[in-house]
């Protein structure tokens, strides 16, 4: 509750952005605002707790050759990100008041205002529900096919989730791996589904088998399994692919201020990551779209904040930064 909490209400210090959130895309919002000369701070509750701090490899990332660990990538946005003068906080925020003007952003150590503000809260991932699941997230458990699926060229993997997202990642998974367990759970699939399924050689349906732990040392090494008679079996495999429902958005302390989708995500405008509140904008997980990786969460950082820069300075088009 508010009363609980004691707040610097006496501090007149108004920001031009306060982004919520530390993961790629409130930090290249918080690169890109602060280049923009715009005083910018960034309050992230845990430089840990968000999905890329969690992976453990990753080679995609443009302008990043080698592979690179997740919480190695955040390390270079946050130093840019201050390189430019933003700060970063590491506080929790359990309110808004976009009534307010400034705005209001409602920390358990003051009220942080603002002339517009970047929500960049991510998506709350389902509490892991295997056994060993949680240990070896980022070391061998993936929640993300498009992203991690090339590390398992000619290995096997498990796949567990629900109809109908796994079916699609299991399709970018087969592109790779020599060999997929799969194990369904949910409702039953359609046979449109089955069919997609039976035309990937290197699939094969473990049902009516239960997958029921994760084993390894370091890394994942297989899957303990569970059949009708109630006898475990451990299968070899090199990573497991997990779809169960349960990522939500993250945002129960916006207090129904701003306009969400029936699944939960902030609605915005995509050309400019704008909300229903003006001076408000919202990017990465929190937003509802089909692919998530973080080249698309920076390029929305980016969008968000020469939108706030041209929001604040009342552009009539956005400045973009080529050098």
């Amino acid at each position: 509750m508010m009363s609980d909490f004691s707040f610097d209400t006496e501090s007149d210090e108004v920001y031009d952005v306060v982004i919520i959130g530390g993961g790629p895309a409130g930090l290249s919002a918080a690169i890109y605002a602060a280049r923009a000369n715009l005083k910018t701070v960034v309050l992230d509750k845990s430089s840990t707790a968000g999905a890329l701090s969690m992976t453990h490899k990753m080679e995609n990332y443009p302008g990043v050759p080698q592979a690179i660990s997740g919480k190695e990538l955040l390390s270079l946005f946050h130093q840019q990100a201050e390189s430019f003068g933003a700060q970063i906080i590491q506080a929790q925020v359990f309110g808004v008041n976009f009534a307010k003007e400034p705005k209001e952003v409602i920390a358990a150590d003051k009220i942080y205002k603002s002339k517009a503000v970047i929500i960049a809260t991510g998506s709350m991932g389902h509490k892991p529900r295997l056994k060993g699941e949680a240990e070896f997230i980022g070391k061998g458990v993936s929640y993300c096919g498009i992203c991690d699926a090339a590390f398992y060229k000619g290995k096997p993997v498990a796949v567990i989730g629900e109809p109908p997202d796994v079916f699609a990642e299991l399709e970018i998974i087969a592109k790779y791996a020599s060999k997929i367990y799969l194990f369904l759970k949910g409702r039953a699939p359609s046979a449109e589904q089955i069919e997609r399924v039976h035309r990937i050689p290197t699939v094969e349906v473990m049902n009516p088998k239960h997958l029921v732990g994760i084993v390894g040392n370091e890394f994942v090494e297989g899957v303990t399994t569970l059949n009708a008679a109630g006898s475990q079996e451990l299968m070899d495999v090199d990573g497991v692919f997990v779809y169960l429902h349960g990522n939500m958005p993250i945002v129960d302390f916006l207090g129904q201020q701003i306009d969400i989708t029936p699944k939960g995500c902030i609605k915005v405008n995509q050309a400019d990551m704008s909300t229903s509140i003006e001076g408000v904008y919202a990017i990465g997980d929190v937003i509802c779209k089909e692919i998530r990786q973080v080249v698309i969460a920076a390029a929305e950082g980016c969008t968000a904040a020469l939108s706030v820069d041209k929001y604040i300075n009342q552009r009539q088009q956005l400045r973009s930064q080529w050098s």
